[in-house]
């Protein structure tokens, strides 16, 4: 498939200014490029933020000779990972724009400890000639070793924020559209925008696949309703598993996180004193270990059944 068939291709920012960051963020990237140069980075923070995106742009930026290893494909393998990175970081580029060559591992997390240890000793054996940029959801999956050699750069939006950040890329998926000729309603966009919140990825993808009609409107909201936690609420109170399970399956498509943020926000008018306190409890546990579970749907249903058996409700 042609790379500039797909949208988040095509309209990726090419430039750190292009890119939809909170300021205090872009302003860290634009301090390395006024330096002319990057330590090695450990980008971390939720799925389609940008993070890929601005280590190519800080590459491109830069001059950099630089190649881009999938810790969830290649990079899953030592040897690979070995041959790949010793062969490119050993040798000086060609570039005469350019200090240091870069390697970007995609999505670290998915990498194994082996990989790793590696990583760890290459960044010490080629530091005269290479720089690291590693992108991960989950920082916590990243080892220590490899986490302290790394200057590290949260892509967090914190909630003063949120409003700013959703209509700059409001106005940005509005110029895609009317660029691809696309009729659409405004209002739908938002609430796409509002439902995939900060995954801008998603947004992209799931706007091209209803485009196909030619039109973005109020006959696709149907497919992306948000998750009603009032109903989850009734059916915890109610004690009703078959009902909590349907939910669970009913919004799988949400990112468990999110949900249980959400679970989290309704506690204070939903639970007794005490049980407020144990739902905490709780929710960071399961939140925790959305890194590491290999099924989310169990991970979900698992932390909303332990706060129906041990929380009074109201």
């Amino acid at each position: 498939m042609k790379s500039d068939f797909l949208w988040v291709e095509k309209y990726r920012p090419k430039t750190i200014e292009h890119c939809i960051l909170p300021e205090s963020i872009k302003k860290t990237f634009t301090e390395f490029l006024n330096k002319g140069e990057i330590p090695n980075l450990l980008l971390t923070g939720p799925a389609g933020v940008g993070k890929t995106t601005v280590a190519k742009a800080l590459c491109e930026q830069l001059g950099c000779d630089y190649i881009l290893i999938n810790g969830s494909d290649e990079g899953r393998f030592l040897d690979t990972v070995r041959g790949q990175a010793k062969n490119f970081a050993s040798t000086m580029s060609l570039l005469p724009t350019t200090k240091h060559k870069v390697i970007i591992i995609d999505e670290a997390d998915n990498t194994t400890h082996d990989v790793q240890l590696l990583l760890r000793s290459n960044i010490e054996a080629f530091h005269k000639n290479c720089r690291f940029i590693f992108t991960c959801n989950y920082k916590n999956k990243i080892i220590e070793p490899l986490h302290s050699r790394c200057s590290v750069v949260e892509f967090s939006i914190k909630g003063s924020q949120k409003a700013e950040i959703q209509v700059a890329f409001f106005q940005r998926i509005v110029g895609i559209l009317t660029a691809e000729n696309i009729d659409f309603d405004k209002k739908v966009l938002l609430q796409l925008i509002n439902k995939h919140f900060p995954d801008w990825r998603r947004v992209l993808n799931e706007l091209q696949r209803y485009s196909v009609s030619g039109k973005i409107d109020t006959a696709i909201l149907a497919e992306f309703t948000d998750a009603r936690v009032d109903d989850l609420i009734r059916t915890l109170k109610a004690k009703d598993f078959p009902a909590v399970r349907k939910w669970v399956v009913a919004n799988l498509d949400n990112d468990p996180s999110v949900l249980l943020r959400k679970v989290y926000d309704a506690m204070y008018s939903n639970l007794d004193g005490p049980s407020i306190a144990a739902a905490v409890l709780i929710i960071a546990k399961y939140q925790y270990q959305i890194a590491f579970v290999a099924d989310q749907e169990i991970n979900l249903l698992a932390a909303l059944t332990e706060i129906m058996v041990e929380c009074e409700f109201k």
